[in-house]
């Protein structure tokens, strides 16, 4: 005899939105770090501060303050959007 048991009424199905935002949020968040990274290694090999200032080092160092932000941004709004999504549904019952 099989023990699996029914999907419970108290779980709510993980939608698409939801779940490519909080891809979208780790993606940013492993990015921010691979550009904190080459920052580091980019220090240490001798780059000086001049060097920083030409090629990709700017979209890098922006990257690197902005994608953060986002990344905790979408997550909240991933977070948001359940607490609103778990509440109608409860007052559906």
């Amino acid at each position: 005899m099989s023990s699996s048991t029914p999907p419970s009424r108290d779980d709510l199905p993980v939608r698409r939105i939801d779940r490519i935002l909080a891809f979208m949020s780790l993606g940013l968040l492993v990015l921010s770090i691979i550009c904190f990274i080459a920052i580091i290694i980019g220090t240490s090999s001798g780059l000086e501060y001049s060097d920083f200032q030409t090629g990709v080092w700017p979209v890098v160092s922006a990257l690197l303050y902005v994608a953060p932000i986002i990344a905790f941004l979408l997550l909240l709004s991933v977070l948001i959007m359940t607490f609103i999504r778990r509440a109608r549904e409860s007052k559906g019952r």
